[in-house]
């Protein structure tokens, strides 16, 4: 069992920042990679970010530049969020793609975080 929990999202005004943090738990063999997507209203789900064990990272174009994705040794992963306009409004997702034995992988989701941008 592997479990992705997801904090720090809230309501912040347009040019704000928010720090959202997503920890993964439970039988972690290793972690290849780890992202960050967002569902906004009667939109398809979209990739905003993903960062490898490696360090290797790669954004969206919308949040290029104001968006920061890291991880840490305790396999949990944050997306620092700065300059927030309205269209950032969303539910956040973390995701990892996770080994739970040598041979064994699969991707994970949390159950998000919402975000909302507005005055």
């Amino acid at each position: 069992q592997v479990e992705l929990v997801e904090s720090g999202g809230g309501l912040v005004q347009p040019g704000g920042s928010l720090r959202l943090s997503c920890a993964a738990s439970g039988s972690i063999f290793s972690i290849k990679h780890m992202e960050w997507y967002r569902q906004a209203v009667g939109k398809e789900r979209e990739f905003v970010a993903v960062i490898t064990t490696d360090g290797i990272t790669h954004y969206a174009d919308s949040v290029k530049g104001r968006f920061t994705i890291n991880m840490d040794a305790t396999n949990t992963v944050s997306l620092q969020m700065n300059n927030l306009t309205p269209e950032d409004t969303a539910h956040y997702y973390c995701r990892a793609y996770i080994f739970t034995t040598a041979r064994s992988a699969d991707g994970y989701w949390g159950q998000g975080t919402q975000v909302t941008v507005s005055s």
